[in-house]
């Protein structure tokens, strides 16, 4: 016979059980059909390469759905953005360089304003510029400036001060309207 909390009743040990289990799963099943959209354009602004973007995606969603009970006493989507920058942060750092590679789908929410090939050479052309920034000042700009986030959410996705996210984004920025500038003057599209 079964015992929980020092109680052994059969019947309610087993109700209890399935209960508890198919909740967490629901719960967890909900929050990642809402989130996975988010997460994937954030791996992918991140690492610029979809089938990495994936994986990251995957991991974290898994390394979220083990620490649910922590997770969802907050706000989980922000949880689930700081494990995705962490494991992009152990990855950088396993393999110390990156290869660049061209992109032809980044996930993100449609513009009815442009075209597609305008889209499309637009999300090129940020992407090439952003890969320029060093890793730290691309991941603060992505996740300031493309997700949206407060300067205390990425001060707390990087593990860094505000004032180290202002200053950062701050450079990220002028940088990228360097590079952008200077395609533009070359009469790059």
């Amino acid at each position: 016979m079964p015992m929980v909390a020092g109680r052994s009743s059969p019947d309610k040990v087993e109700a209890v059980d399935v209960v508890v289990v198919a909740d967490r799963d629901v719960e967890f099943a909900g929050f990642m059909s809402r989130s996975t959209p988010a997460l994937a354009r954030t791996a992918w602004l991140l690492c610029c390469d979809t089938h990495l973007a994936e994986e990251l995606v995957q991991q974290a969603l898994v390394k979220t759905y083990l620490a649910w009970p922590k997770a969802r006493q907050g706000e989980p989507l922000a949880y689930a953005r700081r494990v995705l920058a962490n494991l992009r942060i152990d990855r950088w750092r396993r393999r110390r360089r990156e290869v660049l590679m061209a992109s032809d789908t980044l996930p993100d929410q449609k513009d009815g304003s442009q075209s597609l090939a305008d889209q499309h050479a637009e999300r090129d052309r940020l992407s090439r510029a952003l890969m320029l920034l060093p890793t730290k000042q691309r991941r603060i700009v992505v996740l300031r400036h493309l997700e949206g986030l407060t300067e205390r959410e990425v001060a707390d996705a990087v593990g860094v001060s505000i004032g180290t996210v202002k200053s950062t984004a701050s450079r990220g920025i002028a940088r990228l309207r360097e590079v952008l500038e200077a395609e533009d003057a070359a009469g790059r599209p």
